[in-house]
């Protein structure tokens, strides 16, 4: 990689839109890593640096595994959540909506930060659906995806995740959070906190958040992705033709992505034979998401242009 996105990002620190970043680029076989800034304005970024992955976790645990299942045959995407789930209330949800985001759930819970874990679910569980089944992005979507391969498996999704992906991918520093010693999200609160406030309370019965992971470990992932069959026909669209999504991941063209709230995101082109790592701890000083959107984007945009060039 050049010089070109490198020195956007130091601009970028530069501006305090966040103090640091591990990158791993993949380009011709092989993949390069830079580490840029600190974590805290203080303590250098460094290889191995554990952070919160939060909704990068949607397509390393839950939707990774719903792939596997789909192409077994053991899930069909058409079929409502209720053949496999019946817990939840509403027969016309369909997992292709939930793995798409057009399920037109409406993720409002009254009171939801006074609650349990098990209120939580219930709430999750009769969550009111509404006609609009435009896309709108919700982390309700993957919590009931996450609670139906729980019931399907029998087992938590930790175990469920180290069987099925963790083991043989060989990803040994993703877990469930909290991680001592992970890069902090949050100014003054001890490090492995989970930032997303859902996971917290499910803790790992969420499917939308909550895992915490290396760049290694996620160069790793990455890598089947690129090479793997049952990664093959994920380049295709699954959603709408207003905005198109493969299963679990977003899709732009050649490229399938996924980011996460406190500012990691992954990206990978198999056709091109390329990917992209990005972590950072973009909530530790403040959140504006707004901005923080738009300057993500000239980072992907950046990556994609020097990876291809």
């Amino acid at each position: 990689m050049s010089q070109k996105t490198l020195e956007l990002i130091r601009k970028q620190i530069s501006e305090n839109l966040y103090h640091g970043a591990s990158l791993a680029v993949y380009h011709n076989g092989q993949w390069s890593e830079y580490y840029l800034g600190t974590i805290d304005g203080i303590q250098p970024v460094e290889k191995g640096l554990i952070y919160d992955l939060a909704s990068v976790s949607k397509v390393v645990g839950v939707g990774t595994v719903v792939i596997f299942m789909v192409n077994s045959g053991a899930l069909d995407l058409d079929k409502s959540l209720t053949a496999y789930y019946p817990d939840f209330h509403d027969a016309s949800v369909t997992l292709r909506q939930l793995l798409t985001h057009t399920s037109g759930i409406d993720p409002y819970i009254p009171n939801r930060d006074e609650m349990n874990a098990e209120e939580l679910r219930q709430a999750i569980n009769h969550i009111r659906v509404t006609e609009d089944k435009d896309f709108k992005y919700t982390d309700i979507n993957f919590l009931l995806l996450g609670f139906m391969l729980e019931r399907l498996s029998g087992q938590p999704l930790p175990s469920l995740f180290e069987e099925q992906i963790f083991k043989p991918f060989v990803m040994q520093q993703t877990s469930f959070g909290p991680v001592e010693g992970a890069v902090p999200t949050v100014k003054g609160i001890s490090d492995g906190y989970v930032h997303d406030p859902k996971a917290r309370v499910l803790d790992i019965h969420a499917g939308s958040a909550g895992l915490f992971s290396t760049l290694n470990d996620l160069e790793k992932f990455c890598q089947h992705y690129l090479s793997d069959d049952f990664a093959e026909k994920l380049w295709q669209n699954y959603g709408s033709q207003v905005k198109p999504r493969s299963i679990a991941w977003n899709l732009d063209g050649d490229w399938i992505d996924h980011t996460g709230y406190t500012g990691p995101f992954v990206m990978v082109n198999r056709k091109e034979q390329l990917a992209a790592i990005f972590l950072t701890n973009r909530t530790f000083e403040y959140d504006d998401r707004p901005l923080w959107i738009e300057r993500r984007r000239l980072i992907r945009d950046a990556i994609k242009e020097e990876l291809k060039g």
